[in-house]
């Protein structure tokens, strides 16, 4: 059957509605869509030139230079909006995160931070890309709550270790490891033996190396 030119017309806005509503019901599906789950992704480049000078002039732009590895990956030159990269960090709720380079997702954890030893500004950082079920070195941040009763006693409260090195698969790392300070006096510690570790976590720091302490006021 061939169909006059108004028919077309007629089947092609039918077909354009259809899809229409098709693509509404998808981005308004809680299950599917990401953005209705609050979620928000970090955006990078993949660099294509190593040199010195096109590493000045990201940088110059406001870009952080960015080292992407992973065990049996390939290794991803990057770089992120340095501003959008401090606040996102600052704003994330787990360890690791997922990062948009070019379309393709990847879900890295940070490792390692470059600062300039004048300014504090950040330079470089290490990524490392977190895969399922491997078993690999990560480094916990430390967190504290309480206020420590050494603190009346003109005592400093200090983190030793800021974040503990441990071997576990992606799934076993938990976000932070968090120590109530509340009856620590001056000279008090907590050491790598006192902490709570899930079965699943691996520690070889020495069990003797403090974390946070209560130290006397100079």
């Amino acid at each position: 059957m061939i169909l006059s030119k108004n028919q077309l017309i007629k089947v092609k806005c039918k077909i354009n509605k259809n899809l229409n509503l098709h693509l509404e019901n998808f981005l308004y599906n809680p299950a599917l869509n990401l953005k209705n789950k609050g979620t928000v992704m970090l955006e990078g480049i993949i660099r294509d030139s190593m040199t010195k000078q096109a590493t000045k002039t990201l940088r110059r732009n406001g870009y952080l230079i960015a080292n992407i590895y992973g065990k049996g990956l390939e290794n991803i030159s990057a770089a992120f909006k340095r501003n959008d990269f401090i606040k996102f960090l600052r704003n994330k709720e787990t360890l690791a995160f997922d990062v948009n380079l070019g379309g393709n997702i990847v879900k890295v954890v940070v490792q390692e931070y470059q600062k300039c030893p004048l300014t504090s500004e950040l330079l470089h950082v290490d990524l490392m890309v977190a895969q399922a079920g491997l078993k690999t070195a990560y480094k916990i941040p430390v967190k504290t709550t309480g206020i420590a009763k050494g603190l009346k006693n003109k005592g400093l409260l200090m983190i030793h270790t800021k974040r503990v090195p441990v071997k576990c698969t992606i799934e076993d790392l938990p976000n932070n490891i968090t120590l109530d300070v509340t009856n620590l006096d001056t000279g008090d510690n907590i050491l790598i033996r006192d902490l709570t570790l899930s079965d699943s976590l691996e520690c070889f720091l020495d069990p003797r190396v403090p974390v946070v302490g209560i130290i006397k006021a100079k």
